[in-house]
């Protein structure tokens, strides 16, 4: 003990440093464990899509909608869920919804948007479309208009 006092008198900067980030790490786990909404890997998608009626719901914009988006997947922007001005989605209040964007953290304001609004059952792609892609998963692109 008298080894681990004299270490941290002499070196209280990175003593310091490394109490910051303990403390961060369990703030961290914390939040994640009380949010109102889930993260969730690609596969544990398509497992909620295809057993419990789950709707996956893209919150990017319409160009990056239209240039790859998840077959199925209502377009809903995160500002008009923010806004409560979602009425597509409102039929779905009970089953699961899994908000998509690109890299997942605009997905996560909009879940707290809507796990506050009511809806039971919210999820997050966790790192969106990129991890989507990586699970070598299929996309729908929309034609352009000519």
């Amino acid at each position: 003990m008298q080894q681990f006092i004299e270490f941290v008198q002499a070196n209280l900067i990175l003593s310091l440093v490394w109490v910051g980030l303990v403390v961060a790490l369990i703030l961290s786990v914390i939040k994640q464990k009380t949010a109102l909404y889930k993260i969730i890997t690609p596969s544990d998608a398509t497992i909620l899509v295809n057993r419990e009626k789950g709707v996956f719901v893209d919150v990017r914009s319409r160009d990056e909608y239209r240039a790859g988006h998840i077959a199925g997947a209502l377009h809903v922007l995160a500002k008009d869920i923010k806004a409560n001005n979602a009425a597509e989605i409102e039929k779905h209040k009970s089953d699961p919804i899994i908000l998509v964007c690109k890299t997942g953290q605009t997905a996560i304001e909009s879940a707290n948007a809507l796990a506050k609004a009511g809806f039971e059952n919210v999820n997050v792609l966790k790192d969106g479309l990129i991890s989507w892609n990586e699970a070598n998963l299929p996309l729908i692109r929309s034609k352009k208009k000519k």
